[in-house]
């Protein structure tokens, strides 16, 4: 995988902390910019564009791991009202299976789904038939509930190699993290998951949220009013990298 970010002034220091950030967290690998994918995009690209051309707008991705849970539905009347559309990376075994409405719901909504492994494992801890299952048993129950398997996966704690990358790429996936998190999982505080999240946006950022935790749904109406007080527009991560379109085994970090 070539490497795509723009080593220039603040993109030097963006590409090195990304780099050490990975390896920190058990992979060295090199990451892709949306931005970056954008311009390098060829003439024909197909990617689709959402509400808004990416390349001239501020533009951020809102994206939920870990769900469906009981709160989903609930958090996409918020985006059906805000008129925003999100990243869902879903877990296999016990929310798809479980939740298989809640899925076909966020589909039809026109939210992306995307995949999230079976049970949450660290991929980079396991073999690649783990890997693999971990993977594509998502894909499956995810395809048969929405007719389409999920574009993008997202592993768990961003933890990713060489071996992850290439299974992904097997699997027609690719890998997105993200820029901005609020650490949901460690906090109820709905007023300071806005805060977290707010703080930390930026253009063509991808915001990391889970739709599992009770203080994270009720902060997502005052994170997409502030942010789009600010000029944002949000939309899915395919829609954040148009016209280019998402590579399989490819890392997509802002």
């Amino acid at each position: 995988m070539s490497k795509k970010m723009t080593l220039f002034g603040g993109g030097l220091a963006a590409a090195l902390v990304t780099t050490l950030t990975l390896a920190l967290s058990g992979c060295s690998m090199e990451t892709t910019a949306p931005g970056s994918a954008r311009q390098d995009a060829a003439s024909d690209a197909k990617g689709s564009f959402g509400r808004a051309d990416c390349r001239k707008a501020k533009c951020i991705a809102l994206t939920f791991d870990a769900g469906p849970g009981k709160d989903t539905p609930e958090l996409l009347d918020i985006l059906k009202e805000k008129k925003v559309h999100a990243t869902f990376f879903l877990l296999g075994k016990h929310h798809v299976l479980k939740h298989p409405e809640t899925v076909r719901r966020i589909q039809d909504e026109g939210h992306e789904v995307a995949n999230h492994t079976w049970t949450h494992k660290i991929l980079t801890d396991e073999e690649p038939d783990a890997i693999r299952a971990e993977l594509e048993k998502t894909q499956v129950a995810i395809e048969k509930v929405t007719g389409k398997k999920p574009r993008l996966m997202r592993p768990p704690q961003g933890r990713t190699d060489d071996k992850v990358s290439g299974i992904s790429k097997e699997l027609g996936l690719s890998q997105v993290l993200w820029s901005a998190t609020a650490k949901d999982y460690s906090t109820n505080d709905s007023a300071l998951i806005t805060k977290r999240i707010v703080d930390q946006a930026s253009k063509d950022g991808i915001i990391l949220l889970h739709d599992i935790y009770k203080g994270t749904v009720p902060a997502v109406p005052g994170i997409i009013d502030t942010l789009q007080k600010d000029g944002y527009t949000f939309v899915t991560v395919p829609e954040l990298m148009a016209p280019a379109v998402p590579e399989p085994g490819t890392i997509y970090r802002p």
